[in-house]
């Protein structure tokens, strides 16, 4: 932070400071915005005031710009320069605009005034609180910046994953408290396990406040150590080392060309296909997949677990004449015989198809031993429906079963339907 000379006073022009490498913008320092009719309170207009002012500091706070825990006191003075012709009984004191009581001053000297602050709350804002000495009619004197707060603690909850290989993206957490009052500056650093010179991530917030990315020049092959560390006013604190393989922590992109479709007149399935993760065509790997669903006027998805490895997977049970709309995600696993579980992918845009109306009539009649089959039937579907949740999810046993018994069903609905009431016995 640039100062007027020993005074604490931030000149609005030369306020902030370049943030470090793993900081945000947030200015380093408390801005306290002198007006210039404060300057033309002193001294008549004229050019040559303006030097003078920069010389001759009106009055001294200190200490200038402490760092203290919360719940320290703090006693501070502030000492007006002969030349202003102010006495100590002339001035008062303010904190983040707020006048403090009367109370809480001390005439330390003819032209000194001091304040005490007991038991301090942690500071309204990371660049530092303002503590502000004044002259009776309300110019500013001098200030000081109060930075209050707490020592960071060691980041937890470190956790990193690679898009195909070709980058790392490590996200943490700052601590079980988390909040310092301070600004605190996070680092993401990195070596090979058994040789190499740390390195520092340099690309902060890509995936949240609390991130960084490593877009290149990785090894594969080669474990990697991992850490955090912060730091702000009152000390350091760093994270436990985390040890990964790029191979262990790879996820992909959404399947891409997924496309539902009817199951001829099924009116009760869908069909359900796509492609594997083009950008690991040319990698050694293993897939898994996963589909959820809902209908149109639902915020409820329902997941298919089980998909396994396949590219495509039937949906069974569903609403006759009903919208649905369909996501599906890849985890890529066992890359070059990598023992992880691997990683998920978003989910891949919703892509919609509705199935078939059902044919029966509404109202229509049934023969008058429909009511026992219509026992049989329930039967059966809750049945065949046990099988479906129970078989594996997309497998052709589960598939084959419930087809089966879809189109027994169908031709036992027509052959009833075709009985003639002079037919009966």
């Amino acid at each position: 932070m640039n100062t007027a000379p020993q005074t604490g006073l931030v000149l609005p022009e030369l306020a902030g400071r370049a943030p470090e490498p793993s900081t945000s913008r947030a200015a380093e320092g408390c801005a306290i915005f002198i007006y210039i009719y404060i300057y033309f309170f002193f001294f008549p207009p004229a050019t040559s005031f303006f030097f003078y002012f920069l010389a001759a500091d009106p009055a001294v706070i200190s200490p200038q710009d402490p760092t203290l825990l919360i719940g320290s006191s703090l006693t501070a003075t502030c000492t007006v320069s002969a030349d202003f012709h102010l006495r100590a009984e002339d001035l008062y004191w303010t904190l983040n605009g707020r006048r403090l009581p009367a109370a809480s001053y001390a005439a330390l000297g003819p032209t000194t005034l001091s304040v005490a602050l007991a038991r301090l709350n942690g500071s309204k804002q990371q660049s530092g609180d303002n503590l502000v000495c004044h002259s009776r009619d309300g110019g500013i004197l001098a200030g000081s910046c109060l930075y209050v707060g707490l020592p960071p603690e060691k980041p937890v909850n470190i956790s990193c994953w690679s898009k195909n290989m070709k980058d790392l993206t490590c996200k943490w957490a700052p601590g079980t408290e988390g909040e310092t009052f301070l600004h605190t500056n996070y680092t993401l650093k990195y070596k090979l396990r058994w040789y190499g010179r740390d390195n520092t991530c340099q690309e902060y917030h890509t995936a949240g406040p609390y991130s960084c990315h490593i877009p290149k020049d990785l090894a594969l092959f080669t474990p990697y150590e991992i850490w955090v560390e912060a730091s702000n006013r009152l000390g350091v604190a760093v994270s436990d080392v985390v040890m990964l393989d790029i191979l262990d922590v790879v996820t992909t992109d959404p399947p891409a060309d997924v496309h539902v479709s009817r199951v001829g007149d099924l009116e009760d399935q869908l069909s359900v296909r796509w492609s594997s993760p083009p950008a690991l065509k040319d990698f050694l790997f293993q897939a898994k997949y996963q589909i959820q669903y809902r209908v149109e006027d639902s915020s409820e998805w329902k997941v298919v677990d089980d998909v396994g490895n396949q590219t495509s997977c039937r949906l069974a049970g569903l609403r006759p004449g009903t919208v649905y709309f369909v996501q599906v995600r890849c985890n890529p696993f066992g890359i070059y015989g990598s023992k992880k579980a691997g990683i998920w992918s978003d989910w891949s845009n919703p892509t919609a198809a509705s199935t078939p109306r059902s044919e029966r009539a509404a109202g229509g009649c049934d023969p008058k031993g429909g009511e026992q089959n219509t026992t049989l039937r329930r039967e059966l579907k809750q049945f065949f429906g046990w099988v479906k949740k129970h078989a594996y999810g997309c497998s052709n046993l589960s598939i084959k079963l419930y087809d089966q018994w879809r189109v027994w069903l169908q031709k036992s609905h027509k052959t009833r339907n075709q009985v003639l009431p002079g037919d009966k016995l």
